[in-house]
């Protein structure tokens, strides 16, 4: 599959185009986030394994049940899965982790940038970003960031789609309103050099 064919894949499941799709995929994601904020990893593992291999055993005992008796020649249950290559190939496995890389150097340098404060206004603003994650830290432990983060996923492109003009309109005001600020800010402070556009 290729990663055009996984884009599309993945915006109709957050736009709730297919709403059993999503409604399975965005509820099982969320029981197993809400699972590990209540138990570790391992045991949440072990008893996701328990209960698919309850539902398979089970088939199988049932269809192997049923071939005695109606004296067919079915054969197993699962081979059309058994059969399928789910191996991943040495080229995907090579152009993701290329991709991977170039992420990663690019946000080792944009840290470098911001830490060795070439830019004063954009170290400042990474100095403000990182206070305010201090307070959200004290309130929120990492796993019900990431219960949020999926929940908004799931909700927001909808809510976009459906109030885009208000939206757009409000957005607009507080960007308006944040580089009057941050025009002031620097402005006021010495050395700060203005971004060459």
């Amino acid at each position: 599959m290729d990663s055009e064919h996984w884009k599309e894949h993945v915006v109709e499941l957050v736009y709730w185009r297919d709403l059993q799709r999503t409604g399975i995929c965005f509820g099982a994601s969320l029981f197993l986030l809400l699972s590990l904020s209540a138990c570790s990893i391992v045991s949440v593992l072990a008893y996701i394994s328990l209960a698919l291999l309850s539902v398979t055993i089970s088939f199988r005992i049932y269809k192997g049940i049923v071939q005695a008796v109606q004296k067919s020649e079915d054969g197993h249950p699962f081979k059309m899965y058994l059969e399928q290559d789910i191996a991943i190939s040495s080229d995907v496995v090579h152009k993701y982790s290329e991709l991977a890389l170039g992420r990663f150097n690019t946000a080792v340098k944009e840290l470098r940038r911001l830490f060795l404060v070439e830019d004063l206004v954009d170290s400042l603003k990474f100095a403000v970003l990182m206070w305010i994650l201090t307070y959200i830290g004290a309130l929120f432990n990492g796993l019900t960031l990431i219960i949020i983060a999926h929940v908004a996923v799931f909700t927001w492109p909808v809510v976009y789609e459906k109030h885009q003009v208000q939206i757009d309109h409000y957005y607009g005001l507080v960007n308006n309103q944040v580089k009057d600020v941050i025009a002031k800010i620097k402005a006021k402070i010495p050395g700060a050099k203005p971004k060459s556009e």
